[in-house]
């Protein structure tokens, strides 16, 4: 008895030692940044109050933390990082001109490399144009986004930088005298001239770029011609075998990351299961695992070497940039977290091409194993990653490859210790009742790798297809609940066959729903003969005014993200004859979301004799009263009532 109650606490106190090596990864968000701001962006103007039809200008401010930095508007072919790139949400009808920006400066990036690049404080400048019908004593929301790789010398992330500023318009533009003296110093910036394609030599700290006077057309924040000087790809520092101990250490350290961590566990509990096989066995189990980590290196490092040499800028973990792969492995980690959780099992046919890792699985689970291992691996950048996959991206493709492989091997070095080293799986308890609670407990880093997906998936559709990815994972689960429920041995062939053509027609239904449409550019153009977005602003009772005293027509969704029929009202909107009408007619569109308690709308809604949501109204110019659309909108509905419009009116843009 005493045996076994200290077998039981053996067992109990390893399973909380692997959930606090779980959790322990969590601890290096802020090591990413996610905690903390390397670079802050904010919007700057020349005036306080402007001008109708007047244009003004404006900066993009970047300030970056000690030793941190960004790219420019261009990298030189074969260079590591990303451009840095402006995007602008302005009212329809304004304008933003880029203007010069100013000069990057040589400095040591990641890895010891020498880029250019901007650090410390810089002003980005654009010229804004508004239209001249813009009214006076009204004010203006100018939106915009700064999309970047912001890098120090150990490490790179991708930042995105809102920033937004509200300018009242007046009869006459005035001077905004705290921002005088940045817009006044580009009167005396010296441009540099264009340099001549050259390898630099390595220098031991970073001087800044020569200037020579160029004459400067306009009073712009530091400007000065960048654009497109080509310089020679970057030179790494340090011998090659400091950057491949890097590499190694980096692929190492990816092991306890917390989007591989999951995986390292599923093949410990494997290599437990495996614990009673002969030396021979469990070391083949270990040769699998680190072939399959590094041919999945291998093949994403060729592409990524493939697509670069065409001349794409795309860095490692580019794929995590794709909405269609983030929805894939959201969808696959999602159901493998069900598996995990008991949902479902798979049965050994299935193990064979690496579904049942949580298995007894085969040679072929364990290379599958470490294809998994390398897929979610490479969002995570290591502190010992970064710098060798910035050198490796400037080497040629076979030096570049032993990079990858190194790291490869790094990632795949602890199982492969425990396979090379039985006396350190003999350490492992032996197999029991606590592996089935291990295994459910790992289920949840699986489901919460695929939530951080999901949110990831969310930045890159909008709000209907992060809905429809919801609800594909929806049918995802229910077609695990049907495999797990009716797909058993023991159940007569015509059920497990129907189990079996359920499972498949939900699982498509689940992936097609799912499936991203690129977002529709907010511009008032058009590209490949794609009609572009509406440009839902903000309701207000003043905005409503002051559009039908334009004589402009307004159209109204008081919405809210509860209201489900409201939701399928937004299908409308998605045709493009319909939004060509809008565009054509220059209607105003405007979106009252009650999602949370309002007075304001609840009393907009009273006058119009409602009381709930959905209501769509279209202010007609000329007429006192909206005319009132149905509550279920269809397509034919809503360009019937736009037709009630006499005459089509300028776009407000």
């Amino acid at each position: 008895m005493t045996a076994l109650l200290s077998q039981s606490r053996r067992h109990s106190l390893f399973l909380l030692a692997l959930i606090a090596l779980t959790l322990a990864p969590l601890g290096v968000r802020a090591q990413f940044g996610l905690d903390n701001k390397p670079v802050t962006g904010e919007l700057v103007s020349e005036l306080s109050t402007i001008g109708a039809g007047k244009p003004f200008k404006v900066a993009v401010k970047l300030e970056h933390q000690p030793t941190w930095h960004v790219y420019g508007k261009t990298i030189p072919e074969g260079a590591p990082g990303l451009p840095t790139r402006v995007t602008w949400k302005l009212p329809e009808g304004w304008k933003a001109e880029e203007l010069p920006w100013p000069a990057t400066h040589r400095i040591q990036s990641t890895g010891g490399v020498m880029m250019d690049a901007y650090e410390g404080t810089v002003y980005l400048p654009y010229q804004i144009t508004p239209p001249a019908s813009a009214a006076a004593g009204s004010e203006v929301k100018l939106d915009g986004q700064v999309d970047a790789l912001v890098c120090d010398p150990q490490t790179c992330m991708p930042v995105k930088l809102p920033f937004t500023l509200t300018l009242p318009l007046g009869a006459e533009p005035a001077v905004n005298a705290a921002n005088s003296t940045v817009f006044a110093a580009a009167s005396s910036e010296k441009a540099p001239p264009a340099p001549t394609p050259a390898v630099e030599p390595k220098q031991p700290e970073v001087s800044p770029a020569p200037k020579t006077a160029t004459p400067e057309p306009a009073p712009v924040p530091a400007a000065s011609a960048e654009a497109t000087q080509a310089t020679a790809p970057p030179q790494a520092e340090g011998g090659l075998a400091g950057k491949l101990l890097l590499a190694f250490a980096g692929g190492l350290i990816l092991n306890v990351m917390p989007c591989v961590f999951p995986v390292l566990g599923i093949k410990i509990l494997g290599v437990v299961n495996q614990s009673g096989e002969d030396h021979r066995r469990i070391v083949l189990h270990g040769l699998a695992y680190t072939l399959g980590v590094l041919v999945c290196f291998w093949v994403l490092a060729g592409i990524i070497l493939a697509l670069r040499s065409g001349g794409a800028q795309i860095g490692w973990g580019a794929q995590l940039q794709s909405p269609v792969f983030v929805l894939l492995l959201t969808l696959f980690l999602f159901a493998f977290g069900l598996n995990m959780a008991g949902l479902f099992e798979v049965g050994t046919s299935a193990t064979a091409v690496g579904s049942g890792l949580t298995q007894k699985a085969g040679l072929g689970g364990s290379f599958f194993s470490g294809l998994l291992a390398t897929v979610v691996a490479t969002p995570c950048a290591a502190p010992f990653l970064a710098p060798a996959l910035a050198y490796a991206f400037v080497l040629p493709p076979i030096p570049s490859l032993l990079f990858f492989t190194v790291i490869g091997l790094g990632l795949s070095f602890p199982y492969l210790l425990l396979s090379a080293f039985p006396k350190l799986v003999g350490l492992l308890p032996r197999p029991g009742a606590w592996m089935e609670s291990f295994k459910q407990a790992m289920s949840f880093l699986m489901f919460a790798t695929a939530a951080f997906l999901l949110w990831t998936f969310a930045g890159m559709v909008d709000d209907y297809g992060l809905l429809k990815g919801m609800f594909g994972l929806v049918l995802v689960g229910v077609a695990c609940w049907i495999y797990g429920r009716w797909q058993l041995p023991y159940k007569p062939s015509k059920t497990r066959l129907t189990a079996a053509v359920l499972t498949l027609a939900f699982l498509v239904s689940g992936a097609v729903l799912a499936w991203p449409e690129p977002l529709r550019k907010k511009s008032a153009g058009t590209a490949n003969g794609e009609v572009a977005a509406l440009n839902w602003k903000e309701w207000s009772p003043e905005l409503v005014a002051q559009l039908r005293d334009e004589k402009k027509p307004v159209y109204i969704d008081f919405t809210a993200r509860w209201c489900v029929t409201c939701q399928t009202n937004k299908l409308v909107y998605r045709d493009d004859s319909l939004r060509s009408e809008f565009h054509r007619l220059g209607v105003v569109t405007l979106k009252a979301d009650w999602t949370n308690q309002d007075e304001v709308i609840f009393k907009a809604l009273q006058e119009l004799g409602k009381a709930a949501v959905p209501v769509n109204v279209l202010y007609v110019p000329g007429k006192k009263e909206p005319v009132v659309l149905n509550e279920l909108l269809t397509v034919a509905h809503v360009k019937e009532t736009l037709g009630k419009i006499e005459q089509p009116v300028a776009a407000v843009k």
